[in-house]
């Protein structure tokens, strides 16, 4: 036993040895500045990462919610343009589109197009003869809708949907952006 062990140890030093002796010489050098590289005094630090929780730059200001169409997500934005809450959504067949909105009308609980009861109805646009608006379904649930249906609605959670209530009131602004 302990001449195999002699032997593993051996191998492995010797196999040490060859892999130091074939480092290239450069391997621990600084690398050289490039041609692309910033000039003297210049900032080498990478551009920081958009947050992407944070409220969408071209969504105007002042108290409002924020709808972004290809991110699927809502913010309710205060006075001082920060946002209160964001959440994901899942949004129907049919969208706003981009542009800016006031809610029209709410109701506290109705059957959306699909059947299924919803409660926190908010409406605030309309496109193709169809209503959009925000609302929760009461079960819960916020399974993707059948895109053949024509219908408008901006599900989520009951939680999120019961913010979106008490914030957005008739009149409010809301913000629709790509």
């Amino acid at each position: 036993m302990a001449a195999l062990t002699a032997a593993a140890v051996a191998a492995v030093g010797f196999l040490a040895y060859q892999a130091s002796a074939n480092v290239p010489d450069d391997l621990g050098a600084r690398p050289k500045a490039s041609s692309s590289a910033p000039a003297p005094g210049g900032s080498a630090r990478p551009k920081p990462k958009k947050n992407p929780l944070a409220v969408p730059a071209a969504s105007g200001t002042g108290p409002r919610v924020v709808y972004a169409l290809g991110d699927r997500r809502v913010w309710l934005v205060d006075a001082q343009n920060k946002s209160t809450r964001t959440f994901k959504v899942m949004p129907s067949a049919v969208s706003a589109l981009p542009g800016t909105y006031r809610v029209t009308s709410r109701s506290g609980r109705v059957t959306g197009s699909d059947g299924v009861p919803i409660e926190h109805v908010v409406r605030f646009a309309s496109n193709d003869d169809v209503a959009i608006g925000f609302s929760a379904a009461q079960d819960g649930s916020m399974e993707s809708p059948d895109p053949t249906l024509k219908a408008g609605g901006v599900r989520m959670s009951r939680a999120d949907g019961d913010a979106v209530w008490t914030f957005a009131t008739v009149g409010a602004k809301v913000v629709v952006v790509p």
